[in-house]
């Protein structure tokens, strides 16, 4: 699917001078954009990682990790990444896998 089929598209990296994003902070506000997008719509998600060659685990998890959380490892099957490098991919991987244990653990718990 390109970035036109996807009901809302976002680019995580606006500054082409940036080649990665590692501050946990930095990553909320694109978080937020992901959540509004998800609750307002009903279609898919696109981010695109053009021009970014890696992203720390922290940023990371507070982009998705917190989505995974509170939404369950499901919310991924609306969002799509576009243009990731191997370095971005391994670490949306560790995350997904990470709090989607995480997740099943919380909600699997006697109470």
């Amino acid at each position: 699917m390109s970035a036109a089929e996807f009901e809302t598209s976002i680019q995580v990296n606006s500054d082409p001078a940036i080649f990665g994003l590692g501050a946990r902070a930095s990553a909320a506000p694109l978080r937020n954009q992901v959540e509004s997008a998800l609750q307002n719509t009903s279609g898919d998600i696109c981010l695109d990682f053009t021009g970014l060659r890696f992203t720390t685990q922290g940023y990371m998890d507070e982009l998705l990790g917190v989505l995974i959380l509170r939404y369950g490892p499901s919310v991924l099957q609306r969002v799509a990444f576009k243009s990731c490098s191997e370095d971005v991919k391994a670490v949306i991987q560790f995350v997904a896998n990470t709090r989607g244990r995480d997740y099943k653990e919380m909600t699997t718990r006697p109470a």
